[in-house]
């Protein structure tokens, strides 16, 4: 319970982030990639894995070169964004695999967490500024909607009607009635935040399509979270950081946020047909 009172205490500050969006939202993603790059990077070194932290800041500050916000620059378009993804995953591989070149120090696994770690976290994070950069920009309050709201109707579900166990061996305390519960919590409050502040989006239907993105949005922040535990598992640690003592680091308080962003961006490209914006 404290856990996720102090979470909601962190996301005042990420409200605001996310009302003025642009560059404030650019430079806090950006943020979250880099101090989630270096907390994973010494998990992975827990299990004698050690990736190259300087391949990976290199290409996240690359990847976030690409989409500094201007008021001068045109709205990227669908495809453009694409082209320029392509080219940076391709960009990570290679250059994790030449990483892993020096055989007499480093492993293929060393090359393996170099590009995990890459798409993982800031390619990931990266779609929030992407979502932002699109003319429905209010779609990214559904991320948080669908993350938190998930995680937050999940636990008093299943603290009071929480039976069946969904994944004991990553999350003993999560079960099947609390991921039930979640969803709904999600699609519910993406579809009043529809409902209320897109009336005037251009959007037809557009408490509909929140409600379908809070859905989607709900099961991927559950996969995000359960896909972090799995790590910290098998690194054989408690939490990623110590960002607050006691209560982890930036990746335990985000890693439900960037595993959403992703989906939402792709989903509303095709819900919203944007696909040329």
């Amino acid at each position: 319970m404290k856990t996720r009172i102090l979470s909601g205490l962190l996301m005042a500050p990420l409200l605001v982030v996310l009302y003025f969006g642009g560059v404030a939202l650019w430079a806090a993603a950006l943020l979250i990639s880099l101090m989630g790059v270096h907390e994973f990077c010494n998990g992975w070194n827990n299990l004698d894995v050690k990736p190259s932290k300087t391949i990976c800041y290199i290409f996240t500050l690359l990847l976030f070169s690409t989409a500094i916000p201007s008021a001068s620059s045109a709205v990227p378009r669908f495809y453009e964004n694409m082209m320029m993804i392509c080219i940076w995953l391709f960009m990570v591989v290679a250059a994790g695999l030449i990483y892993g070149w020096k055989i007499n120090e480093r492993g293929p696994y060393d090359a393996i967490a170099t590009v995990t770690t890459l798409v993982y976290i800031p390619f990931f994070a990266y779609h929030m500024v992407l979502i932002d950069q699109t003319e429905y920009r209010l779609f990214i309050w559904i991320v948080v909607i669908a993350a938190f709201g998930s995680d937050i109707f999940a636990y008093f579900t299943g603290y009071f009607l929480g039976k069946h166990k969904m994944a004991p061996n990553l999350s003993p305390k999560k079960t099947i009635e609390g991921a039930v519960g979640g969803l709904i919590g999600s699609s519910l409050f993406s579809w009043l935040f529809g409902y209320f502040f897109m009336r005037n989006s251009g959007l037809d239907n557009a408490a509909l399509i929140c409600l379908m993105l809070g859905l989607l949005g709900g099961a991927a922040g559950m996969a995000g979270d359960l896909t972090a535990s799995a790590f910290k598992r098998k690194m054989g640690i408690k939490d990623y950081g110590n960002l607050i003592p006691g209560h982890g680091g930036i990746m335990d308080r985000f890693d439900s946020v960037i595993f959403v962003a992703p989906v939402i961006y792709y989903e509303i490209c095709g819900l919203t047909q944007i696909l040329n914006v």
